[in-house]
């Protein structure tokens, strides 16, 4: 139900963007004026250049999500808006700069080139399934790209003055062939608009609503440029600008779905390592509490056998608690500083340890921070219960001159700290902390306790 609700409000969406634009282009239409292009020819670099780096931007984004999960629909943008972005490169901003822009051959190859890549794009929705050879599917797409365009470029060249011509100055009637040309590379775009559309419908990703918005806003700039007189290389019109926008959509799109299975991998990670845990804690503790109970089935001495089988299985339970937290945490249902209150809570119920903890409210942490930081502090508080003889410990959560930090500190017994900082639990929170871009450092003295603190990046 709340996935028909998201494709109705996508759907409605869509229907009121359909309709302002459409408004927009009969405007365009109504009024000849409108649609005079400027003679802006440093502008038209610096647009060619935008749309460059946009779609190379997204084409990295796409490959790293490729690189996550493996899927041949991520691949296929990879590829489509690489091909673009190389178009705008090899076609439109070099020949600009080196001033040979109003050649036909480079003005036909840039048309065939963007033509190329929203095929790609387009048939995106339709591709299925996962990539056995991520590495060399990628390698294998960078040089099909290449390979793609030097051949427009090759069949541009030996064609030569067979193409009609695009320079207005020699002949001012827009050639049969580039209104078909951008004829077809509009229904490319509504391709690409009805294919994530309904992959939208299907499986409710956020990345297809941003990529169908983005697909509207180019179907329409390439309208606009149907009905704008002969374009020449360093004019810009209103398309220009709706293109800008839609590259900017399709930015922001691919960025927040790069975020979402960033922080779906360091979920799944985070659950495995968890399990991995519970392994080695829980089922060594429910291990013990069998044996125990076997032995006292055999005939074993009940004065010996229970107070071990009663500690083996309160340890059991505690380490229970502490995977249930740690899950919570990692998963996002539960708030951050609620399960590590609980975490403390849990730690201290048998008077052992006194534990402060102090969190500014308003300190800022990512859900991947979230993750690292319960951890480090849950070694850090174990190791001064089990190790330090600690009876006291604080534990600050805040932002000092900018820099955010995480301060455990307790009143044990402290060691002498070794040049390498030898001992498993301080190497895998110096992990956990270069993890997410933070910085950790360590200070114990003998008989005066022991702080190790955690500087987080801006």
């Amino acid at each position: 139900m709340q996935q028909h609700d998201r494709f109705e409000g996508f759907l409605w969406g869509q229907v009121l963007l359909f309709g302002l634009l459409g408004a927009t282009l009969a405007l365009f239409l109504r009024f000849p004026t409108l649609r005079a292009p400027y003679s802006l020819p440093e502008l038209k670099l610096v647009l060619a250049t935008v749309f460059m780096i946009a779609g190379g931007l997204v084409a990295i984004l796409t490959a790293t999500r490729f690189a996550v999960e493996g899927r041949r629909y991520d691949l296929f943008l990879c590829f489509g808006f690489c091909t673009t972005s190389l178009a705008w490169l090899l076609f439109t901003v070099i020949p600009a700069i080196s001033h040979s822009a109003s050649d036909r051959t480079e003005l036909w190859a840039a048309i065939t080139g963007r033509m190329l890549g929203w095929g790609v794009i387009a048939a995106a929705p339709f591709a299925s399934g996962r990539a056995k050879h991520r590495r060399a599917s990628l390698g294998n797409g960078v040089v099909a790209c290449i390979a793609s365009l030097i051949v427009v470029w090759g069949l541009s060249r030996s064609l030569g003055v067979a193409l009609p011509n695009l320079d207005p100055t020699h002949d001012p009637t827009v050639p049969a062939s580039l209104n078909g040309a951008l004829a077809a590379q509009a229904m490319l775009h509504l391709l690409a608009v009805v294919g994530f559309g309904n992959r939208f419908r299907e499986k409710g990703e956020d990345l297809d609503y941003w990529l169908a918005l983005g697909a509207t806003l180019m179907l329409f700039a390439s309208l606009h440029f149907m009905f704008t007189p002969l374009v020449h290389a360093g004019d810009v019109s209103q398309g220009d600008y709706l293109r800008l926008l839609a590259y900017g959509v399709l930015a922001v799109g691919v960025w927040r779905a790069i975020r979402g299975s960033e922080f779906g991998r360091a979920v799944a990670e985070e659950r495995a390592r968890v399990a991995r845990e519970i392994h080695d804690g829980l089922a060594q503790y429910l291990f013990a509490v069998s044996t125990h109970a076997s032995m006292l089935e055999a005939g074993a001495d009940p004065a010996t056998t229970i107070p071990q089988l009663k500690a083996a299985a309160i340890a059991a339970q505690q380490e229970a608690k502490y995977a249930v937290l740690a899950l919570s945490s990692a998963s996002g249902r539960s708030p951050f500083d609620a399960a590590l209150r609980r975490y403390v809570d849990f730690l201290t119920a048998d008077g052992m340890l006194e534990v402060e903890l102090e969190i500014d409210p308003g300190i800022a942490l990512g859900p991947d921070e979230q993750i690292e930081l319960f951890r480090i502090v849950q070694e850090g508080l174990a190791n001064a219960r089990k190790h330090a003889g600690a009876t006291r410990a604080w534990v600050e959560i805040g932002e000092r001159t900018g820099e955010r930090f995480v301060l455990v500190r307790d009143d044990g017994v402290g060691f002498q700290p070794t040049e390498d900082g030898a001992g498993q639990g301080l190497r895998n929170m110096r992990e956990r902390a270069a993890s997410i871009g933070g910085a950790l450092t360590l200070r114990s003295v003998p008989g005066a306790g022991t702080a190790l603190e955690v500087v987080l990046r801006a």
